[in-house]
């Protein structure tokens, strides 16, 4: 469908006499980015085929392909996966092996991505990157759907990409977590009792009650729409949030750390939760809160030790 579509551009660029440059003169892009579109290589953005149907007078030939065009950037193992989600009240995932793609930054993308086997090519790469971003317009639309997701600390740990790159994500979680319509849990490594040992799942509600359940493995996707099934998931999302609830801090007693800065600093507030010790910045208790097994918080207070 991509190749399609550039190749019509191209022919109705070339019937109305512009040349590249002149094109995305008028339609704000440059005209290496008209050929990658015409060659097949790059993915249009809707505005751009709205504003290029108008230009070049295609009466809504190029409009009529937006649809299709925007399902081709995902892999067909995807495709109706991202049409859900754009369309999902709620959002409820448990994930076990990475960031959730609606969480992560584009330099984790482009790690995880480039780690695939058989490999990806740059431009397979360059297309998933562009259409995973996409994804992430979910939080501006409105109304805001609600989104809940529960990931294993493991996934939390793991430095793919580098260090550096760790660093970037766990700062993005913490500021999307900060959004009134997202939550965010994580499943600590000593949990002795965990509902979502089956693996990694997306439950997606949509406006009228209905429920999917979406789960992927190896580049291969299933979707369950039979009602017995799509509640046997709901009820595994519901137990794995119900057993973090314990180590969000909620109802906990919380004291400030000998650690905290004595003029004001950066304050931290900790409270013992079953399995786990939590910490929180003493001067925003409503925001995020680090859950950490024993190990955990016996190498953290080493660390703060040492300044």
């Amino acid at each position: 469908m991509i190749g399609a579509f550039g190749r019509q551009l191209k022919l109705l660029r070339t019937r109305a006499g512009m040349e590249r440059a002149e094109l995305g003169r008028l339609v704000g892009y440059s005209a290496d980015t008209i050929a990658s579109y015409e060659q097949g290589r790059r993915v249009p953005q809707p505005r751009f085929i709205e504003r290029a149907d108008e230009v070049l007078g295609a009466g809504g030939l190029l409009v009529a392909m937006k649809g299709e065009v925007g399902r081709a950037r995902y892999p067909a193992f995807f495709r109706d996966m991202a049409q859900l989600e754009a369309e999902a009240v709620e959002l409820c995932a448990y994930d076990t092996v990475v960031i959730n793609g609606l969480l992560q930054t584009e330099e984790y993308m482009r790690a995880v991505l480039a780690m695939r086997r058989p490999l990806l090519d740059e431009a397979t790469i360059e297309l998933r990157v562009s259409a995973r971003l996409d994804r992430q317009e979910t939080f501006n639309r409105w109304p805001a759907p609600l989104l809940s997701l529960v990931m294993e600390e493991s996934v939390l740990r793991k430095p793919l990409g580098g260090k550096a790159v760790l660093r970037g994500q766990l700062e993005h979680l913490l500021l999307v977590g900060r959004r009134r319509n997202v939550e965010i849990q994580v499943m600590p490594l000593d949990r002795e009792d965990n509902a979502g040992i089956d693996g990694p799942f997306t439950v997606v509600r949509r406006k009228g009650g209905e429920q999917v359940v979406y789960a992927e493995v190896q580049g291969r996707s299933t979707l369950v729409t039979e009602n017995d099934e799509t509640a046997l998931a709901a009820a595994a999302e519901g137990a794995m949030k119900t057993a973090e609830n314990a180590t969000s801090g909620a109802g906990l007693a919380w004291c400030k750390s000998s650690y905290s800065g004595a003029e004001g600093g950066q304050c931290v507030e900790v409270a013992a939760a079953p399995h786990a010790v939590l910490v929180r910045d003493s001067k925003d208790s409503p925001g995020p809160v680090l859950s950490l097994g024993p190990k955990a918080w016996v190498e953290f207070v080493k660390r703060a030790a040492r300044g």
